[in-house]
């Protein structure tokens, strides 16, 4: 009895040492990141609208992302390629590092109009009974923070051009690994309108 203990234990030992080392090293992913920050900025705050901010992104939805550019379940001429080298360790890594970095604030365009702002927080938080649309804030939170667990992105502060251009893509279906097909199935129910409105207010949360 003794002996069959002190076994089970040790195959414990191991599996929770298997597991911690297979963990991403936010450490090592620093030094990962050249080539990531040429877009996304050395700590994942992206000068650019069109590329998404990954600073403070949850290390589960980046790496899942790298894996899918990687096998091909997510196709993006510019991300395919860049991930293609990346060993499951760099991709940990390199999630480890971005989702430890702050998101900054980005600046909203004066020109945004009023009701542009209060038909996105609509979208948002109560989404439209009459087209079945679900309030975003349902999977995304109150403040857009994700859940990690069930692998839904956190949107907080995130470039409203990236965000429109996504629900886009799930829209037409161009972008199609979202799990059981719910960024898709939402995105068919919104007008161009809406997907702009909702992407500002979107990044206004932060």
């Amino acid at each position: 009895m003794v002996n069959k203990l002190a076994y089970t234990c040790c195959l414990v030992l191991l599996l929770l040492s298997a597991r911690a080392g297979a963990e991403g090293d936010p450490s090592a992913g620093a030094q990962k990141i050249q080539t990531c920050s040429i877009c996304h900025g050395p700590n994942g705050n992206s000068a650019n609208p069109v590329w998404p901010k990954l600073a403070g992104q949850h290390a589960e939805y980046i790496l899942k992302q790298l894996q899918e550019f990687k096998n091909g379940a997510r196709m993006n001429p510019q991300m395919t390629p860049m991930a293609a080298p990346l060993s499951d360790q760099d991709m940990e890594d390199i999630a480890a590092y971005y989702a430890e970095q702050i998101v900054t604030e980005t600046f909203i365009p004066a020109s945004i109009e009023y009701k542009q702002v209060e038909l996105g927080e609509t979208i948002y938080r109560a989404g439209d009974a009459d087209s079945k649309l679900p309030a975003c804030m349902a999977c995304h939170g109150p403040g857009a923070a994700g859940n990690p667990a069930s692998m839904y992105p956190s949107l907080s502060g995130q470039h409203a051009a990236y965000t429109a251009a996504q629900l886009q893509v799930f829209k037409t279906e161009t972008r199609n690994n979202d799990t059981n097909s719910v960024m898709r199935d939402i995105a068919r129910k919104l007008s161009n309108e809406e997907i702009e409105a909702v992407s500002q207010y979107i990044q206004g949360l932060h």
